[in-house]
């Protein structure tokens, strides 16, 4: 088993990293930014090292800063969370280069699911059902994109193929705004991910996002743990999780976990990883792979008994799945709702000292977070703070339990969104399951 672990990130991941590693018996290294040293993990943590100021880019997007962070105290590995640099192949390569190891998949499996181009030809290879697209970048020629379009069908979506988190892409209802539309969205990618490679896909109007988790080892075994529902989004950014999916029967389950597993060992995948798929009209259809722990993990974890991110860890370390697929079984369902440091209404940022904290408890009550009394949530990172997570035999009982968990999680001296989560869990729409991807934002008239 590895010895140290450096843990390349911050905030409610770090501290479950963090928590995983001292399970496992590991040693941990915290790496911070200057206005991160009162974060949890930080001071849990066996050796901490100061990266940088607060600024991400010199601070935990830092290559070299977080490789010299292993090297002084002489680590074994880095875990890089989600976000920052855990889908970056560059990060990926130069760990494992100075000696280190990566706990998460090869540079070159990065780089290949990275590109949404190259993604789209592999899932394809591997029998796993794609969005009717482009099949490849979108050239220069207006007549050929124009006869694509045409050919797909309107409404069709703009993707850029660098692009990720609901950047770089732009809706096309009209054949009178295809050409700017394509143009627009490469000058976007370039500025944004310097890659001004585009394709083009059929937009579906009324989707729910389903995603499989999975799990492979580097001798040849992959298995999948059932699927969650993110389609309570704003902005392309999920709000509100659970597993499993409502209205996904134990037959597709299983069929579609079996072509997510079958192509992770086609592409040689190594690690935790997640299949996205656009569900409508009883079909599936590939939108990417994220090759890292997701924010949602835990939800999964609680309807399959299983810590994914020890399961991450112990591959990392060269070890065989802990498990066979005969073994997963998923039981009872479980939610989570994000909980953010910002206004419910307007949805501003809302940094400050958090002045009294207060975390839910009671049966089937989970809360990961890094905040308490006195913490003070700073203006330069992301505004998750933490994620509830009920559990119930039913997804009735876990409605029930969110319910009070809410109602009861307190916290004073700044504003989080959770008079937002109370308002969804309450919805009828929800309530009954099923939702679509566009639903939050009409309800929020968005």
């Amino acid at each position: 088993m590895i010895e140290k672990i450096v843990i390349a990130n911050r905030g409610e991941i770090a501290l479950r990293v963090l928590r995983a590693c001292q399970e496992l018996g590991i040693k941990t290294v915290a790496v911070h930014s200057d206005v991160d040293r009162d974060l949890k993990h930080v001071l849990l943590a066996d050796e901490t090292v100061c990266i940088g100021p607060a600024a991400s880019s010199e601070s935990y997007l830092n290559i070299p800063a977080l490789i010299s962070a292993a090297e002084i105290t002489d680590a074994s590995a880095i875990h890089p969370g989600y976000g920052f640099l855990s889908e970056n192949a560059d990060f990926s390569e130069r760990v494992e280069q100075s000696g280190f190891i990566f706990i998460g998949p090869r540079a070159e499996t990065i780089r290949l699911m990275g590109d949404k181009v190259s993604a789209i030809a592999a899932m394809k290879a591997a029998g796993v059902p794609c969005v009717p697209g482009s099949n490849g970048p979108l050239g220069n020629d207006d007549t050929t994109n124009l006869r694509l379009a045409k050919e797909i069908g309107y409404p069709i979506i703009i993707k850029a193929s660098g692009g990720g988190g609901g950047r770089g892409m732009r809706e096309v209802h009209s054949e009178a705004h295809l050409l700017n539309a394509i143009a627009l969205t490469r000058s976007e990618a370039k500025a944004a991910f310097a890659n001004d490679i585009v394709y083009m896909e059929k937009f579906l109007e009324d989707p729910r996002h389903i995603e499989f988790q999975v799990l492979a080892d580097e001798h040849g075994n992959a298995v999948h743990l059932g699927e969650r529902d993110c389609s309570m989004q704003r902005r392309h950014q999920k709000v509100l999780e659970e597993a499993p999916a409502p209205g996904i029967t134990p037959e597709l389950r299983e069929r579609m976990g079996k072509v997510c597993a079958e192509a992770c060992i086609r592409i040689g995948y190594r690690g935790a990883g997640t299949f996205e798929f656009l569900y409508q009209d009883g079909e599936f259809y590939f939108i990417e792979m994220n090759t890292r722990i997701q924010v949602e993990h835990p939800v999964t974890e609680r309807v399959t008994n299983t810590d994914l991110v020890a399961e991450q860890i112990r591959i990392a370390a060269g070890e065989p799945l802990s498990f066979t697929q005969e073994d997963v079984v998923i039981q009872g369902h479980a939610i989570e709702c994000r909980i953010n440091a910002e206004d419910a209404k307007t949805f501003m940022p809302s940094p400050g000292t958090i002045t009294h904290y207060h975390a839910p408890g009671g049966a089937g009550i989970r809360m990961d977070s890094h905040i308490y009394s006195g913490y003070r949530v700073p203006p330069n990172y992301d505004s998750l703070i933490g994620k509830l997570i009920s559990y119930g035999n039913t997804r009735e009982s876990a409605i029930a339990r969110m319910r009070t968990a809410l109602n009861e999680i307190g916290i004073e001296g700044i504003r989080t969104n959770v008079a937002l989560q109370q308002d969804i869990i309450d919805d009828p729409h929800f309530q009954t399951g099923g939702t679509n991807i566009h639903y939050l934002e009409k309800k929020l008239g968005l």
